[in-house]
């Protein structure tokens, strides 16, 4: 699968979903790195048919309203260790990716994987 890790999220996410056979771009890989705007990741997004990978609960708003992302996957954890985040990645990825071939907006709690309709 596709994705874009947004800029609140560990570099070591992407590295570690690259790892898991995933292809991957970081915003810092991006030209404005960590300064690249919402809009900028939706057309990316949309163009690369990438699903983006944030806290950032704006961007639900967006794909509600405008359709962009191409696929979201919120990550509701509150604080959380850069460890634990992979950990809990590691330990549902085969779901998350099954969710999104379904679900066009996916959301990541410590306990649990919400599918929006």
């Amino acid at each position: 699968m596709k994705f874009l890790v947004d800029a609140q999220l560990p570099r070591h996410l992407s590295d570690s979903l690259k790892w898991w056979g995933h292809d991957v771009v970081h915003t810092s890989d991006l030209p404005a790195g960590d300064r690249t705007p919402d809009w900028r990741i939706n057309d990316i997004s949309l163009a690369e048919q990438r699903v983006v990978i944030t806290k950032d609960a704006d961007f639900v708003s967006s794909l509600l309203i405008t359709s962009a992302p191409f696929k979201l996957l919120l990550v509701s954890t509150g604080n959380i260790s850069n460890r634990a985040l992979v950990e809990l990645f590691e330990k549902n990825l085969s779901v998350i990716v099954a969710a999104l071939e379904i679900y066009d907006y996916v959301e990541i709690t410590r306990g649990q994987l919400i599918e929006h309709r």
